[in-house]
């Protein structure tokens, strides 16, 4: 598994309703997304930070959707590129399924 920490500042301060509002508007195209394990959205608190924290099968997996035109989705949506870290993700614990999840 890996996981990738996607990052980008804000042109302008969000509230944590408009972060609300905005990434619920795009989670739906997410949903169902082949590879795709989880994905936590987050702002930062003091707003001026954005990103999300996705759990990938594999990097291929992530790989197929950081695309020019998903950055250029991003650059449009919340006005600045977004960074990307990938992390080995050996070890995953679920303590709502009660899981421990190992690739």
């Amino acid at each position: 598994m890996i996981t990738v920490i996607v990052e980008f500042p804000l042109p302008q301060p969000m509230t944590p309703a408009q972060a609300r509002d905005t990434f619920l508007s795009t989670a739906p195209r997410y949903l169902g997304m082949p590879g795709l394990i989880r994905k936590y959205y987050f702002l930062s608190e003091d707003g001026r930070k954005a990103g999300g924290i996705y759990l990938w099968r594999s990097r291929e997996d992530a790989d197929r959707v950081y695309t020019d035109e998903w950055k250029g989705f991003v650059r449009g949506k919340y006005g600045t590129d977004p960074t990307l870290s990938y992390l080995e993700c050996p070890v995953v614990v679920d303590n709502l399924s009660g899981d421990i999840v190992s690739a």
